[in-house]
């Protein structure tokens, strides 16, 4: 038998972070491999989710006409006709175009692209599996970046063209002219936004109170009034029982025995990480109940030499989180002293109509910690640029600490949001007081002018405190 190829370290999984923790150990010098089973890289980020979304959303922000109908008063009448794929022309060029740029990473810093499936022989040593048959290779450490798949309850139908998950939704030949989208999260959000702009009838059903509680209560309730402005049924606190097919679209039973029929469902509650075929059991891991491998601080598992990182260890599932986890993961395993930890807070962003993107504390958590604190606000609506883009809706807020004057909160709704909530990221991780908003000269016309008179705002609320 011939020796088998070995690596410093073998990545199963290109994704965001798998490419990235590639890239890093590689930078140093690290003989790498990657193994991706899908037949490009990019993992969901780039192929089934983050990107293709973020698609259809500027497909339907333009065709919509969303913000010329605040400015103009033109109403855009889409065709019915469209089909999905038309709209979404652009997706399998820009995931093409993503995909190229793993690729051309992967060369640049010389790591070894391995197309197959991967699974463990023994804890140093991986079977990979392709249409051209299988080789092994071995690595001293090993990073586990299989990400994650829709959670898919057994007893609704997925098999039927009417039912979709989060993956294969955008796989639709035809718009329907209604949906039922079961999970208020993100993903559901996201998507009840997006249809809604293209005409389609949207009832949205959140077993919760509230949707997205980790937000600031003021931005959910801003968000939920411009969900209903453009359409969107918000149906709260109730859990679905069941979902059935009809002859006429597809039935979902709430708990309290009241029934929604839209043309087509989309079950959008969850995600489960991808870690049952990977041979785990042969080198003494196993994942929890929803597939997630368990890790320390260092994303490494019980097994010392093999770390995992991105979906498939669970929250936050974020792609910018899960590229740094790659990289931390890759300093700790190969002593890399300069990243040691991912930052202890991130920013939210939420591709909704209009965005949302947040950072630091809210209101809520603030009253929980017993801090005393100021708000400012500025509206988009009394904003220039925001005036000029038909942009009304928007608002940055600020929350400030009353004693200290620094910043401790930044959350954004309105266009651009998760561009502009970094602003208010660097302040606060940098401790800035609210005076640096004051201080500075923003560009004009601007959103991120809306600083400076959210911080006036601010301001005023702590000349009334004193």
């Amino acid at each position: 038998m011939p020796e088998l190829e070995h690596f410093d370290l073998v990545v199963i999984g290109a994704g965001p972070a798998g490419e990235k923790a590639a890239a890093q150990a590689a930078y140093f010098k690290k003989k790498v491999a990657i193994i991706e089973c899908e037949p490009e890289p990019g993992g969901a980020a780039v192929h089934t989710g983050t990107l293709p979304s973020k698609t259809l959303r500027e497909t339907a922000l333009y065709l919509s006409g969303y913000h010329a109908r605040e400015l103009y008063g033109v109403g855009m009448e889409l065709d019915r006709g469209a089909t999905l794929p038309r709209l979404m022309s652009r997706k399998n060029a820009i995931a093409a175009a993503e995909a190229r740029s793993f690729r051309q990473n992967f060369a640049k810093h010389q790591v070894r692209y391995f197309q197959g499936r991967g699974r463990f022989v023994d804890p140093h040593t991986i079977a990979v599996t392709s249409s051209a048959g299988e080789l092994q290779i071995s690595g001293d450490f090993v990073l586990i970046c299989t990400g994650s798949r829709p959670h898919r309850p057994a007893d609704i139908d997925f098999a039927d063209d009417w039912i979709h998950d989060s993956d294969e939704i955008l796989t639709i030949h035809d718009l329907p002219t209604s949906m039922t989208i079961l999970g208020g999260g993100v993903i559901g959000c996201e998507y009840a936004c997006m249809f809604a702009a293209l005409g389609v009838g949207i009832t949205l059903v959140d077993a919760r109170a509230e949707i997205l509680p980790f937000l600031d209560a003021e931005i959910v309730q801003r968000l939920k009034a411009a969900m209903i402005k453009l359409g969107v049924r918000l149906v709260q606190g109730q859990r679905w029982t069941k979902a059935l097919r009809t002859p006429t679209g597809v039935t979902t039973t709430l708990q309290d025995g009241t029934t929604i029929e839209n043309e087509q469902l989309l079950f959008a509650a969850g995600r489960t990480g991808c870690a049952s075929d990977l041979g785990l059991e042969r080198v003494g891991l196993a994942p929890d109940s929803r597939g997630y491998i368990p890790v320390d601080k260092e994303f490494r598992t019980k097994v010392p030499h093999i770390f995992a990182a991105g979906d498939v260890i669970g929250f936050p599932a974020l792609a910018s989180v899960s590229m740094e986890q790659g990289r931390v993961a890759m300093c700790h395993a190969f002593g890399f002293g300069y990243k040691t930890a991912v930052a202890a807070e991130m920013p939210y962003g939420i591709y909704t109509i209009p965005e949302v993107s947040s950072f630091g504390e809210t209101e809520e958590t603030c009253r929980e910690k017993k801090i005393e604190y100021v708000v400012g606000r500025a509206l988009y609506e009394n904003n220039a640029r925001g005036k000029i883009t038909g942009d009304l809706e928007g608002i940055t807020k600020l929350i400030v600490d009353a004693k200290t004057r620094r910043v401790l909160g930044v959350h954004v709704i309105g266009e651009r949001a998760t561009e502009l909530v970094h602003i208010g990221q660097t302040a606060i991780t940098l401790g800035a007081k609210v005076d640096v908003f004051i201080d500075m000269v923003f560009n004009y016309p601007t959103l991120a002018d809306s600083y400076k008179y959210a911080a006036y705002d601010c301001l005023g609320g702590l000349a009334a405190r004193a």
